[in-house]
């Protein structure tokens, strides 16, 4: 074997440096990352918190579903949607904070 045959390598195969390169993405997909609460404040802020929470899923979900208005949707739909969603059946007062949500026009 000649010299210039042990020093040869073989080439590599490669692939094209536009479709090697990862592909950014200027937003993210799905919901917001989840961050701890903060801590020391009253027990009725984290009950009225979670219940904002709670009244802001609903109300997306009767959006979602055709319901634009405050007065198309009862207690009875947004607890029987609750039920179909598997979220814990929500009290009159968030009902109405459903009702609120769907009520504002900006």
């Amino acid at each position: 074997m000649s010299v210039a045959a042990l020093t040869q390598q073989a080439p590599r195969n490669r692939t094209p440096k536009s479709v090697s390169r990862p592909v950014r993405r200027t937003r993210h997909a799905g919901p917001p990352p989840v961050r701890p609460l903060p801590a020391g404040l009253p027990r009725a802020w984290y009950i009225e918190h979670n219940r904002r929470l709670k009244a802001m899923r609903l109300a997306v979900v009767l959006l979602d579903s055709g319901i634009y208005g405050p007065q198309q949707a009862t207690n009875r739909r947004i607890r029987s949607l609750a039920v179909r969603l598997e979220i814990h059946r929500p009290s009159a007062a968030t009902c109405r904070m459903v009702r609120s949500f769907l009520h504002q026009e900006h």
